[in-house]
């Protein structure tokens, strides 16, 4: 229904709009009205169609298609003359088949509607017209007649009676039209013909059959010109008749006037010559896709055309002959060896390419290199000057990528020649130089990159880190002003010029290279160094490290330990905190390094122990500690997380060498001469050989270990001297001063590391000894502890006695409490009282009330908490049996010691050996006093 209204009311805005008024609309509107609501199938607008045809022509002029609208135009105009009433439907339907016309239409599609033409009758030929007249049987009209003056009838000369019909009928015909050509010139003059009859005759030993009349084979004679001419169209890699495709002589053809094994001696001579070219021909054809092998590609096709130009000129002297020339094969290929020769050579190396199992871009470098040096000690002088050539064309294009790593740091991608590859992750910066990059080797383990490149390899690597490293610090600008100088040139003529050719080809070539990777590398080098001293404090950081692990500063690292060791010794546990240990660092060493850099902490798998073991020994506790120094991260570089570990192991060391000391040193807490105890002297001796161990071990770290490894070192890395470079050969020219590069210095300390740990018997294959060392160590704990409960026992027994013979036994009871309270105050001032397990003990006073109870009143602090639990008394033993005990032990592990160092010093070659064998020396001396 709104279709049927909205119907209606368009026919009558369409009824008001024809008729120009609304007052007679209503007649007509019913008949209208049907007549659009019963037709399903209106027409085409043909305007709308005009338009759009209008626009598509328009379009094809604005996309660039002009001959496509040109084309649409014509044929518009074409149709014009030619419309009717289903004109617009047509175009309608052409318009809405089409698919993208301006892009899709094609004008070569517009030939397929040109009708083709109708085949053309074929041509009338004189054939045709004697074969209808009747010429071909009338043969006088074929008769030439010499219309000269004087001549008659009778004269008539039959001079063509042989010709036919065909014969100049077939000379119009197209396929012959070539070959009458060549007739028609060769017979136009009898000098013509007499040319053709020569080539033909000089060409017929090509073609003639070498079975004689008896059907015996026989030899095809050819003349000493002939043999000249394909021998060179031979050498020259042309197909020839007398050789194959393999350059092998053809066997039946001879010389005349010689015998066939002379013949054969002279054509395989050319044979051969030819064989050995082969290669050349051959590899110049195909297609390469590396640019090294392309550049060789073109030396030897620049070889190849030098032979061809002289065999042209060769066969040019033949051809155009001025005067007698006397042809000689032998004489041709002696004039062709000098320029043979260098081809032979270089052919024998593309054979060598050839033959190997996937060879490298980059082998023939290496090839092209021995032969030049091989050429140059025989005193070949062109193939030497050849070779020379071609290797330095192919290495400058060798040099591409290197002098793009070592001024930009960058690697040209997918290039598989260079011997440099760079991580697919980026890494953190402190281990860009390290892990970023690497040298790539062969599964033998050869470095991918021609050998005569090997003694440079690390110092090109190096260069290129370098120029990455200074990009990340924002300082590669002050290097790009050096990068337009004028490099050295690398060309033969200049670095094997004739006044150097008694000099070995190796070490001009070297003393070349030096001088060009110096005006590129020199500026970068220096440039890093000085930023890591100047700017970044490599210096500075080396002496923080120095005073933090290597306890350079004694009175900071005492007050540090001291610290630790107070804890240790009151069993607290608050020490364990990393908060409470990086104060306690950074209020040690403050005054000598950044404190905001500085932290520690302790590794928990090491805090398994009780405090009382952790006490007792130097093996628990103290190596968990950690000291963590924050270093930029071009300073890393040089010191890597690795040589913190070698730090942090010499700082353990020392630690527990300062524990034993600590305890050792403390002043001694005599009793009065009428209560020493019997073997008070053995205490002593005991202490003092303990202090001179300790002592010992301390003065040869400190000494002999660390202060001539800590100068030499800063030596090292304060010298302005490159121990990698190589001494120029050539000394006409005076090479730049070479700083020490990063690698230089990273080697340096590395092997300052290396050494402090070997000679310090921190490696793994000393760890016997080292271990004898800390056993010594916790002797001296041993010591102590059993001393201090000695000393608290005799406290014990005369206050216990004072106590009776004042008191008397009456008021036992409240003496006790007394005791008791004076014991707990003793406790507090020794730093004992307080702790978990004393607590326990305490409890247990508490509950005692026998006799057992005056007995366990004797004694106080340390000493008396220690007896209770077994541990420092010696498991309840005698303290003249725990003195015995520990000389036992000292003397066992101080042989020990001594015996192995001196043992590993004479079995091992190392440099650490000599410090070995003199701290066994310095132990000796304890060990020949006592005997």
């Amino acid at each position: 229904m709104a279709f049927l209204a909205e119907l209606g009311a368009l026919t009558d805005d369409l009824l008001a709009a024809v008729s120009g008024s609304s007052s007679n609309v209503w007649p007509r509107r019913e008949a209208a009205f049907r007549t659009l609501r019963n037709n399903n199938f209106p027409r085409t607008n043909q305007f709308e169609v005009a338009e759009r045809l209008s626009g598509l022509e328009e379009r094809f002029s604005v996309v660039g298609r002009d001959g496509l609208a040109e084309a649409l135009r014509t044929r518009l105009a074409a149709l014009e003359p030619h419309r009717n009433q289903y004109t617009p439907e047509v175009l309608h339907l052409l318009l809405e088949l089409a698919d993208q016309p301006a892009l899709n239409s094609k004008l070569s599609d517009l030939d397929a509607l040109i009708a083709p033409e109708e085949d053309a009758p074929p041509p009338l030929t004189w054939r045709d017209v004697a074969r209808e007249d009747g010429w071909k049987q009338e043969r006088d009209i074929w008769r030439f007649v010499d219309y000269s003056p004087g001549s008659s009838d009778e004269d008539e000369v039959d001079g063509r009676s042989d010709a036919s019909a065909d014969s100049l009928t077939t000379a119009s015909s197209v396929g012959d039209r070539s070959q009458r050509i060549v007739l028609d010139m060769a017979t136009e003059s009898h000098e013509g013909e007499a040319l053709l009859n020569k080539i033909k005759d000089a060409q017929a030993w090509r073609h003639a059959s070498a079975v004689g009349g008896d059907g015996r084979p026989k030899k095809i004679s050819i003349t000493t010109l002939q043999l000249l001419r394909e021998a060179l169209f031979m050498l020259a890699g042309l197909e020839t008749s007398l050789f194959d495709s393999k350059c092998n002589l053809v066997t039946k053809y001879q010389l005349p006037g010689i015998s066939w094994d002379s013949y054969k001696a002279l054509t395989t001579a050319f044979s051969e010559c030819g064989r050995k070219l082969a290669p050349l021909r051959a590899f110049v054809k195909t297609k390469e896709q590396v640019p090294l092998l392309q550049v060789f590609q073109d030396c030897i096709q620049r070889a190849l055309l030098s032979l061809d130009t002289e065999l042209s000129a060769i066969q040019n002297r033949l051809v155009g002959v001025q005067k007698d020339v006397v042809i000689s094969l032998i004489g041709v290929l002696s004039e062709l060896n000098p320029t043979l020769a260098p081809l032979y050579a270089l052919a024998d190396i593309v054979r060598q390419i050839r033959e190997e199992r996937n060879p490298h871009a980059f082998r023939y470098l290496e090839l092209l290199y021995d032969a030049v040096g091989i050429a140059q000690v025989q005193g070949n002088r062109p193939t030497y000057r050849l070779l020379g050539t071609i290797f330095f064309d192919c290495f400058r294009v060798y040099l591409k990528p290197i002098r793009l790593w070592i001024e930009e740091g960058k690697i040209l991608p997918g290039d598989r020649t260079f011997f440099v590859s760079e991580s697919p992750t980026k890494l953190p910066l402190p281990r860009i130089w390290r892990g970023q990059f690497k040298l790539l080797r062969t599964p033998e383990g050869n470095l991918h990159a021609p050998r005569f490149l090997n003694p440079s390899i690390q110092r090109i690597f190096t260069a290129g880190k370098s120029i990455v490293v200074l990009k990340h610090m924002k300082q590669h600008a002050s290097t790009q002003q050096y990068r337009d100088t004028i490099e050295p040139p690398m060309d033969f003529a200049t670095v094997c010029s004739d006044e150097l050719e008694l000099a070995p080809f190796s070490e001009l070539f070297a003393a070349a290279f030096q001088g060009w990777f110096e005006s590129k590398h020199h500026t970068a080098a220096a440039t890093l160094r000085e930023l890591l001293f100047s700017s970044y404090g490599l210096s500075q950081s080396l002496t923080d490290l120095q005073h933090l692990y290597l306890m350079s500063d004694g009175a900071r690292s005492s007050r540090f330990a001291t610290s630790i060791f107070r804890h240790l010794d009151s069993f607290s546990s608050s020490w364990r905190d990393r908060f409470t240990l990086t104060e306690l660092a950074q209020e040690a060493f403050a005054p000598c390094v950044d404190s905001h850099r500085l932290s520690a902490d302790i590794d928990p798998r090491s805090t398994t122990h009780g405090a009382m073991a952790s006490r007792s020994s130097v093996r628990y506790s103290l190596p968990a500690i950690r000291l963590h120094y924050r270093l930029s991260w071009p300073v890393q570089i040089v010191i890597p997380e690795e040589a913190i570990q070698g730090y942090q192991a010499l700082f353990t060391f020392q630690f527990q060498a300062r524990r034993a000391l600590s305890l050792l040193q403390r002043p001694l807490q005599l009793a009065s001469r009428h209560r020493q105890r019997q073997g008070m002297e053995r205490y002593y001796l005991l202490r003092a050989k303990l202090l001179w161990f300790t002592n010992t071990i301390t003065t040869y770290l400190t000494t002999l270990v660390l202060a001539p490894n800590i100068a030499k070192l800063r030596t090292k890395l304060y010298s302005t001297t490159d121990t990698t470079t190589d001494t120029p050969t050539n000394t006409n020219t005076t090479p730049p001063k070479i700083t020490l590069s990063v690698d230089d210095m990273i080697g340096a300390h590395a092997t300052f590391v290396g050494r402090v740990a070997d000679e310090s018997c921190l490696t793994p294959k000393l760890k016997p000894i080292r271990d004898g060392v800390l056993d010594i160590f916790d002797l001296a704990i041993r010591l102590e502890d059993a001393q201090r409960a000695e000393n608290a026992k005799v406290d014990d027994d005369e206050m216990e006695v004072s106590r009776l013979s004042f008191y008397g036994r009456a008021s036992m009871s409240s003496v006790a409490t007394r005791g008791s309270g004076m014991r707990r105050a003793k406790r507090r001032r020794l730093g004992v009282d307080g702790g978990g397990e004393d607590e326990s003990y305490n409890d247990g006073d508490d509950d005692d009330d026998d006799g057992e109870d005056e007995e366990e009143e004797e004694g106080s602090g340390l000493g008396e908490w220690m007896m209770r639990k077994g541990k420092a008394g010696g498991d309840g033993k005698p303290y003249a049996t725990v003195l015995r005990e520990i000389e036992g032990d000292f003397e066992r592990h101080l042989r020990f010691v001594a015996s192995g160092l001196r043992s590993v010093a004479r079995a091992s070659k190392e440099e650490a050996a000599g410090k070995w064998d003199l701290l066994a020396e310095m132990l000796e001396v304890g060990i020949q006093e006592q005997q």
